[in-house]
């Protein structure tokens, strides 16, 4: 289904009356205020729909809002299924510390030690790129992301990218900056961490993170689609992008191609499993103590207002005090943002589409980290 972009916005703003599904458990106390944050995001920013879990540690709910089409009025899905993005970075980094936990990959080793031949360009000295600068974005090398076309996303949608396509991307691109010089969101580091895994353990890098990542945190709804899958499995609402940056013109994009997304961002979850993982992973349950530590170190990142970035983790303050721990992600059609809290708290909460594809960018993305917030803290 392809529409302006105008007339969307109009026809969503006809589909937004309350649609609430909450879950037979207690609700925690913060339940109200939480369901006026994901109404907020429905009727004022525009979202399709939004969904959210939320834990204090002792009760649980999951809550909805909106419609899971934009052409009519459809139910959503309670903890629906959607597209994770770069929380996928996140299992990717708990795999990589697995692997140095048991011994077979060096944090401080440079990355031409475990792929030799393969990292090289403009500014690029793959014998000074750590994999820990993989892990934490301080590689300096080129986001593949950035050159995709991803603006005009109907171009890409269906298109089946390899890796070694999007790393030829990449490497045409100088380096930003000198390894540890410096901070920039790079999907590129994941895709080759992805590639550490497949190399140091001689097995497919989505079989490792399902085998020692997923499994073992107890996920039920998350799955790595297998090559050329383009669906979405379970009760999922739809996703809506941008297909033509010139016109505007909005999407489904539920149905794509994922690969582009790799290590870097090709998961599919929903919230509550997302929640969970990080609980999970924040309790110890999925790395030895001392790798959780290195996943911790965290480093500005200039994504977020007093955000951290670790080794595929990020901390985020709070308004209630302290920081969650988690990672988010962005993908056509899907963002989904939340995480876990020292003394027991996790959330989850997806929205059916980007900031920006129907409303304001900014204040898109400023709610929904409010909602987060709100989540967490009321």
């Amino acid at each position: 289904m392809t529409v302006r972009k105008g007339v969307v916005v109009l026809t969503v703003a006809g589909l937004l009356g309350a649609s609430w599904t909450t879950a037979a458990d207690a609700v925690p106390a913060n339940g109200a205020e939480l369901r006026k944050g994901l109404d907020a995001l429905v009727r004022q920013e525009k979202f399709p729909a939004a969904l959210a879990y939320v834990s204090d540690g002792r009760r649980t709910t999951s809550l909805v809002a909106g419609s899971s089409r934009i052409d009519r009025q459809v139910p959503v899905p309670k903890d629906g299924t959607v597209r994770a993005g770069s929380n996928t970075k996140a299992f990717t980094a708990v795999a990589v510390l697995q692997l140095v936990a048991e011994g077979k990959v060096e944090l401080d080793a440079p990355i031409e030690k475990y792929l030799p031949g393969i990292v090289r360009g403009e500014g690029i000295d793959a014998t000074k790129i750590t994999v820990r600068h993989l892990l934490q974005h301080t590689s300096g090398l080129a986001d593949y992301a950035d050159y995709l076309g991803l603006p005009d996303f109907e171009r890409v949608q269906h298109r089946y990218i390899p890796n070694h396509e999007l790393l030829a991307l990449a490497f045409s691109h100088p380096a930003k900056f000198a390894p540890g010089a410096g901070w920039a969101y790079s999907n590129t580091g994941y895709l080759l961490a992805g590639m550490v895994i497949e190399k140091v353990t001689g097995r497919p890098v989505q079989e490792q993170i399902t085998e020692r990542v997923i499994k073992k945190a107890g996920l039920k709804h998350t799955y790595w689609p297998q090559v050329g899958d383009q669906t979405i499995r379970g009760r999922h609402p739809q996703g809506y992008a941008i297909g033509d940056s010139a016109t505007g013109r909005v999407v489904d994009a539920t149905e794509m191609d994922p690969s582009w997304g790799g290590a870097a961002g090709q998961l599919i979850s929903t919230p509550s499993d997302l929640g969970r993982f990080f609980r999970v992973l924040l309790d110890g349950g999925l790395l030895p103590a001392a790798q959780l530590a290195e996943m911790r170190k965290t480093v500005d990142a200039p994504v977020f207002p007093g955000a951290k970035y670790g080794l595929g983790l990020m901390s985020n303050p709070l308004s209630c005090g302290g920081v969650y721990w988690g990672h988010g992600g962005d993908i056509p059609g899907f963002e989904t943002r939340g995480g876990a809290t020292e003394d027991g708290r996790t959330v989850g909460l997806a929205v059916t589409a980007m900031p920006g594809v129907f409303g304001d960018f900014k204040q898109g993305n400023k709610a929904v980290l409010a909602t987060v917030d709100t989540a967490f803290c009321k």
